[in-house]
């Protein structure tokens, strides 16, 4: 498998802050060809996520790192199942542990919370988004964690989607304005997105041409007559004060996507152990 170089840079990052000029202790312990092998295991329910980042971890440090028994992306594990299993020199299994488990449990923690979120929306057709508000410079990563839970990617960023926002609006002076001029300047194939934070935003965006309409922050009857006013011209999706307490009314409703900043901003980091087992 070629190295991802996004991933790539992140762990130079991680690796740099974490080791610096050396491992004193791990090098002070160890010589350089002694070997060991390590397993990753889950220590609660979760949704694997982010093996492929650990290994290239303890790849970095030495390439002779061997694994096995990797879950796939998505796996569900129950607490003391075997995540990633590694082969290889003991001073780079130490020294990255730190490292390589912090890519799995933020990972995890997302896939798992998303993967809660997703059942909540089961029998509605309702499909549910995640947004922008990730870690810096781990978006892809975490919107990667986001599929394994069972959800979707919303924009990856402002660069492949159009999503006119209240600003915009202020700034343009009208939705209809703000429709009008980023279609004369966007591909055919892109779709527009309006933002909308009442019905008479929602009548406005709909005879402008918007291919989707968010309702923000609507409570359900007022999403609901929003479906109804669209009625099928355009695509609806709920966003803002949605958890899991109140994803399933407004899944309800008919909309047919549910955004939720939740997944990847509020996501806990899942207890995930590295143990060292018999050489």
């Amino acid at each position: 498998m070629r190295p991802d170089p996004h991933l790539e840079r992140l762990i130079d990052l991680a690796i740099a802050e974490d080791l610096g000029s050396g491992d004193l202790t791990t090098e002070a312990l160890f010589p350089a060809n002694e070997q060991g092998r390590a397993a990753f295991v889950a220590r609660e329910p979760l949704v694997a996520s982010g093996c492929e980042a650990a290994m290239a971890v303890f790849r970095r440090l030495d390439p002779t790192c061997r694994f096995s028994r990797v879950c796939a992306e998505g796996t569900r594990a129950k607490p003391g199942r075997r995540l990633l299993t590694v082969h290889g020199p003991l001073r780079a299994l130490l020294s990255g542990e730190r490292a390589a488990l912090n890519f799995v449990r933020r990972l995890s923690g997302i896939a798992t919370l998303a993967s809660r979120y997703a059942e909540h929306l089961e029998g509605t057709g309702c499909r549910l988004l995640d947004t922008r508000k990730t870690t810096p410079g781990w978006r892809v990563l975490e919107k990667a964690a986001v599929r394994a839970g069972g959800g979707c990617n919303h924009r990856m960023g402002l660069f492949d989607g159009v999503m006119i926002k209240d600003n915009h609006i202020d700034a343009a002076g009208s939705i209809a304005r703000a429709v009008a001029k980023a279609r004369s300047r966007i591909p055919p194939t892109v779709r527009i997105e309006v933002e909308c934070a009442n019905l008479k935003q929602v009548r406005s965006a709909l005879a402008a041409g918007a291919d989707i309409i968010m309702l923000d922050n609507m409570d359900p009857t007022r999403m609901r007559r929003a479906v109804e006013i669209v009625a099928g011209r355009a695509l609806t999706e709920a966003s803002g004060r949605l958890d899991l307490q109140t994803i399933g009314q407004a899944a309800h409703t008919g909309v047919d996507f549910v955004s939720v900043g939740a997944l990847t901003h509020s996501a806990r980091s899942v207890d995930v152990a590295m143990d060292m087992l018999p050489a």
